[in-house]
C-alpha cells in the first residue's frame, strides 16, 4: 500500500478513535517544533525550531526558558537560556551534515515548575543505514537453534477461565516447554463460533506483568496470543511481576552477555518461534495465517518473530527495540536498552560482549525479513531513538508500511492502535467476521 492510500485509511481510521491520550496533557504546555511541517530537511539545510508556552491555550508573557539542541542522543552542541516576552522564540537548530535527527529540548520554569517539550528533525532518515554488522554464521546460528526447539516437546498444558470468557470468546491460560529448560506462558482467546480462524500472535514490551487476553480483538474472528518472556504464569497478581522487576529480572537484557549461547535473549527469541508452533497446534487454526505484533521490545521480537520463522505471513512493529545496539560505539545513538552507551560502558565495551549482541541485534533480523510489514513511531523517542528504528526499517527490502506520528515519543495515539489492526485484518481479510 503507498503512503496516499495509507493515509487515506487513516483518515477513516480517525474518525472512530479517541484523540491523544490524557495523559499528555500538560497544565503548561511547552510547544516546539521545526519549521516544515513534515519534521524533514536535506543534509546542509538548516533548520529553526519555533517555540511556544501556553496556559489555557493563551501564550505566557516573560516566561524563562532553557534549551538544548543536538544529535539524537548525544550530548547538546548548544545550550543557552531565554526569556520570552510574548511567549515565543525562534531557535537556530543549526543542520547535519549526513542523515539523522537533531533534537531541540526546551524547559520552562513557571511557579517554580518545570515544563518540558520536544521536537526532532529528521535529515533525510530514508538514508540512515545501520553500523551494526551481520556476523558471518548468523543464519546457521539460529538455525541451529531452531533445529534444538523442533526437537523439545510441546507439551502444552491449557487452562480454561470461565471468568473471563465471553459469549463470543473463550480465553485460556496456556503454558508450553521452551527453550532452555524454560516454560512459555501466555493468555489465549479463541472464538466460540465454529469454524478456522486467522491468528495474530502478541508479544510483550520490557519487564514483566499480567495479561487478561486480548477479547477485544479475538471478536474481530481472530485467534490472539499475547506471550510472556520470563518463564512464569502470566495471570498472576500485578505485585508479583514488580516485585520480579525489582529483583529477579532486574537487568535482565544484561544477562550473560558475554555468550551468545547463554545470553537471555536467546530462549526469548526462540521462545516466540515456540509460541507459533503452539499457534499450529490449534484445532481452531485456520493452518496458514499468522501476524505478529508488538512495541518496543515487543516491536523487536515481532521483527524477529518474521525473520526466525518462515510460517510468519506478517508482523506489525510499533517503535522497535535492539535496533542498532552498538550505535554508541560509532559516536551516534544505540538502541534500546542503551547498553553500550557512556554510562555502561565499562561494563559492556567487551570484544565478547560486542560479538554476542549482533547475533541478537534486530537489524539482523530485519535484513532477513521477507514478508509485508506495519511499522509506527514517532521521531521524539528517546527510549528507541528514530536513529536506530530507521536503521532496522531502512534495510527491510519486504513490502512495508510506514506510519510516522513525528511527535510522538515512546507512546502512540488509539489511532496508530487501530490503524494497526485495520492493516492486519486487510492481510486477514477472507477471514474477516464482520
Amino acid at each position: 500500500m503507498n503512503r496516499k492510500n495509507f493515509l487515506g485509511l487513516l483518515a477513516a481510521v480517525a474518525l472512530s478513535c479517541l484523540t491523544a491520550s490524557a495523559q499528555q496533557e500538560r497544565y503548561i504546555k511547552v510547544n516546539v517544533s521545526p519549521d516544515r511541517g513534515d519534521w524533514v530537511y536535506q543534509p546542509g539545510e538548516k533548520v529553526t525550531f519555533e517555540v511556544s508556552v501556553t496556559k489555557n491555550d493563551a501564550l505566557l508573557q516573560n516566561v524563562e526558558i532553557s534549551y538544548e539542541v543536538g544529535a539524537d542522543m548525544m550530548p547538546p552542541a548548544k545550550r543557552e537560556k531565554l526569556t520570552l516576552k510574548n511567549g515565543t522564540a525562534v531557535i537556530d537548530g543549526g543542520t547535519m551534515k549526513e542523515a539523522g535527527f537533531l533534537r531541540c529540548r526546551v524547559s520552562a520554569k513557571y511557579l517554580d515548575r518545570n515544563y518540558d517539550g520536544t521536537a526532532t528533525a529528521g535529515f533525510s532518515p530514508e538514508n540512515i543505514r545501520p553500523v551494526t554488522t551481520l556476523p558471518a554464521d548468523f543464519v546457521q546460528f539460529w538455525d541451529k537453534g531452531k533445529e534444538e526447539l523442533s526437537k523439545i516437546p510441546l507439551n502444552a498444558r491449557v487452562t480454561l477461565l470461565p471468568e473471563r470468557c465471553t459469549d463470543k470468546v473463550n480465553v485460556y491460560h496456556i503454558n508450553v516447554q521452551n527453550y532452555g529448560n524454560a516454560r512459555l506462558y501466555g493468555m489465549l482467546c479463541i472464538p466460540k463460533a465454529q469454524g478456522k480462524y486467522p491468528a495474530v500472535l502478541k508479544v510483550p514490551g520490557a519487564g514483566a506483568r499480567p495479561y487478561a487476553g486480548d477479547i477485544i480483538n479475538s471478536e474481530r474472528g481472530v485467534i490472539t496470543l499475547e506471550i510472556g518472556i520470563h518463564g512464569v504464569p502470566v495471570n498472576m497478581d500485578a505485585s508479583v511481576y514488580a516485585d520480579m522487576s525489582r529483583h529477579a529480572i532486574s537487568g535482565y537484557w544484561q544477562y550473560n552477555l558475554d555468550d551468545k549461547d547463554r545470553y537471555y535473549y536467546k530462549k526469548v527469541y526462540l521462545g516466540c518461534v515456540r509460541a507459533v508452533d503452539f499457534i499450529f497446534s490449534l484445532p481452531e487454526f485456520d493452518g496458514s495465517n499468522i501476524i505478529v505484533s508488538g512495541g518496543s521490545q515487543g516491536g523487536a521480537l515481532a521483527i524477529v518473530t518474521a525473520a526466525l520463522d518462515s510460517r510468519i505471513k506478517g508482523l506489525s512493529s510499533f517503535y522497535p527495540a535492539l535496533c542498532d545496539i552498538t550505535g554508541y560505539l560509532k559516536g551516534r545513538a544505540g538502541g534500546w536498552p542503551h547498553m553500550f552507551n557512556a554510562a555502561n560502558s565499562d561494563f559492556n565495551n567487551t570484544p565478547q560482549k560486542i560479538a554476542t549482541i549482533g547475533y541478537y541485534d534486530v537489524v539482523n533480523f530485519a535484513r532477513q525479513v521477507k514478508v509485508p510489514g506495519f511499522y509506527s513511531w514517532g521521531y521524539n523517542d528517546t527510549t528507541c531513538p528514530p536513529t536506530t528504528t530507521f536503521a532496522a526499517y531502512n534495510v527491510i527490502t519486504a513490502p512495508k508500511t510506514l506510519l510516522l506520528a513525528e511527535e510522538t515519543a515512546h507512546w502512540h495515539y488509539p489511532e496508530q492502535t487501530e490503524a494497526s489492526w485495520q492493516w492486519i485484518m486487510q492481510q486477514f481479510k477472507p477471514f474477516y467476521l464482520p
